[in-house]
């Protein structure tokens, strides 16, 4: 709830340490900050299962990462990545709330679940040449054909 005990809303954004997701981080929090949202940062990493169907022949003996370490270390790096977009950026203003976590899956999957609350859901868009631009990624086409919300997908800048 806001001051005036209005809802507060939540914009989701997709996050995992690319250029593009840092526009998307920046994007959400401008958005957030013109309409009084809050953000909620959320980085998806594969799990360990993953790790494990892509152990065959020699690599077969290596460990898996254990699941809490591994939760651990992707919510530390997304959460580096949200204070430095937030320090680094010149705002208009006070940034609102941005929460962070760290949740295995697939992204596109995850994102589209966690958004079905969510005022609007904001990723980024990997630039991938010609092609790359008429055609979105696959998490960005996931989450435009699937999320109940909104979907804000932030392009690379355009070289001049």
């Amino acid at each position: 709830m806001t001051e005036n005990g209005a809802r507060q809303g939540v914009i989701v954004c997709g996050i995992d340490g690319s250029s593009g997701s840092r526009r998307a981080l920046q994007e959400a929090i401008r958005t957030a900050m013109r309409r009084g949202d809050r953000v909620r940062a959320v980085a998806v990493y594969d799990p360990p299962e993953v790790w494990a169907a892509w152990s065959y022949g020699a690599s077969a003996g290596i460990p898996l990462p254990d699941p809490d370490a591994l939760r651990e270390e992707e919510y530390t790096a997304a959460r580096q990545m949200v204070d430095e977009v937030l320090a680094e950026t010149a705002w208009d203003g006070t940034p609102p709330e941005v929460s962070v976590e760290a949740l295995p899956g697939r992204p596109a999957e995850v994102l589209v679940d966690i958004s079905r609350e969510a005022d609007e859901l904001v990723v980024g868009h990997r630039g991938r040449g010609a092609f790359g631009s008429v055609v979105l990624g696959s998490v960005g086409l996931g989450c435009v054909l699937h999320a109940t919300c909104p979907v804000t997908v932030v392009p690379e800048p355009v070289a001049a």
